[in-house]
């Protein structure tokens, strides 16, 4: 089994006893048990509070069907998956992520980690980060990780429609009356942080009611857990305020998209020290540090498929968006695929910021941290950084961030290291539910095409 130290978890240590204690102290009736597939999607089983020995013992189970069930329903044909004859995996419940939800009467939650057959399951989200963790923490590194998440709120009209909670312009990084008229964000962050999530702050994003979370730099196991929790659970708390967010990353079509921004360093395991920082380089980055980038920056291409998941998400990749156009990297340049802040010593870290809001935070750590584990591995070298505003480089000089999802998938499909990190079955799972995505795309005639055709041709 891949075991994690408490220390580099990121969770307090939590024994089976010490839950069933909260359970009857606290009066839950219900206890959520959760994991997120590979579309993001959070799937989970209610029970009753008196199956908590079964959650740990036994596990729950689920049919390996939704693992390859698109948004609409639809199973995409999945070789592995189909041999089995959809038979059943199971979620045995992580104490160490025991909650305790505030906004739901009586009810407490449990992430958990998938097995098939006595197993851990190949196609596992999570399996496949705690994997890439564990390479690291071999080679004596703790992997740090901070998320940024934009969303879009939209407050619910009788009939149906849907209006931006503020719509005014003007409004980034405020967090007065003018961006929360209700409180609600407010409201919304006291109840995360009584589920001691470690979000920093909050604010205003560019377009009208557009925000931003911010995490506190720590755990990447931690941060992941939390990045799929907050966007399930923000959708649930601004659905009893007759409110909706989403996480598409490009909901609208004439504001700009919504980012998942991935921060990185890497501790020493032993004393904690930051191993991106080397106060004898003249720019304050170390070795390490350059390989890692070198690393992501080989790999951008087929790591877009898992920061960029959906077809929507490439509306995003414009000039002038904050969104990366080409792959490069710059100081705290945000034209860049991979931007270095300016902070040294202890805060020196690398941006990713390919990702979007609609990606699996854990497919994408994951992935990051299996690029830049070649970048290590193999002590590769970066390629000189930018100085310049990257949405206007010459195509001839710099390969573009792919243009489409199918793009970003032969990408994927093409890159060894990644589906050796990955894992051949996870890699084959995700590419068949993507392709069946594509394919309903492609298939579909859009609003947008029947109003600028129909009339004229």
């Amino acid at each position: 089994m891949t075991q994690l130290n408490n220390k580099t978890s990121g969770y307090p240590r939590i024994s089976e006893r010490y839950i069933k204690y909260k359970l009857k102290e606290e009066n839950i009736k219900m206890i959520r048990v959760e994991y997120t597939d590979l579309n993001g999607v959070n799937r989970s089983k209610l029970l009753p509070v008196d199956m908590i020995d079964h959650v740990f013992e036994e596990g729950i189970a689920f049919c390996t069907a939704i693992m390859s069930m698109s948004f609409d329903n639809k199973i995409a044909e999945v070789d592995y998956i189909e041999e089995n004859n959809y038979d059943d995996f199971k979620i045995l419940a992580d104490p160490s992520t025991f909650k305790i939800l505030p906004h739901i009467d009586n009810t407490a939650l449990l992430l958990g980690d998938l097995y098939h057959n006595g197993e851990k399951m190949k196609q596992s989200p999570r399996w496949f980060l705690k994997r890439m963790i564990k390479e690291y923490q071999n080679l004596g590194y703790n992997p740090i990780s901070a998320n940024e998440l934009e969303f879009f709120l939209f407050n619910r009209k009788k009939d149906g429609a849907f209006i931006p909670y503020t719509n005014k312009a003007g409004n980034c990084y405020t967090s007065d009356y003018r961006i929360d008229p209700n409180q609600f964000l407010g409201k919304m962050t006291e109840t995360f942080k009584e589920m001691d999530f470690q979000v920093l702050y909050m604010n205003h994003e560019f377009y009208p009611g557009q925000y931003e979370y911010n995490w506190k730099h720590g755990s990447v196991l931690r941060n992941a857990d939390e990045g799929v929790l907050f966007k399930g659970i923000s959708k649930e708390i601004a659905h009893q305020n007759n409110l909706f967010i989403t996480y598409m990353a490009k909901p609208l079509d004439d504001n700009g998209g919504s980012g998942g921004h991935f921060h990185f360093s890497i501790e020493d395991i032993v004393s904690g020290d930051n191993l991106f920082f080397d106060q004898d380089k003249a720019d304050g980055m170390s070795d390490l540090m350059h390989n890692f980038a070198a690393g992501i920056l080989k790999h951008a291409k087929a790591l877009t498929a898992f920061l960029a998941p959906t077809i929507n998400c490439y509306k995003r990749f414009q000039p002038n968006s904050f969104a990366p156009y080409y792959i490069g990297w710059g100081y705290d340049n945000r034209t860049a695929f991979l931007r270095v802040p300016k902070e040294r010593g202890g805060a020196t870290r690398l941006e990713v910021r390919a990702g979007s809001a609609a990606a699996n935070p854990y497919l994408a750590l994951a992935s990051i941290l299996a690029a830049g584990l070649d970048g290590i591995k193999n002590e590769l070298e970066p390629e000189p950084i930018s100085e310049e505003d990257l949405y206007y480089q010459d195509i001839d000089e710099r390969e573009r961030v792919p243009k489409s999802l199918e793009l970003a998938l032969a990408a994927l499909e093409k890159d060894q290291w990644l589906k050796e990190c990955a894992g051949q079955d996870l890699i084959n799972n995700f590419v068949k539910l993507k392709e069946l995505e594509v394919n309903k795309f492609f298939n579909s005639v859009t609003d947008w095409e029947w109003d600028f055709y129909a009339y004229h041709v």
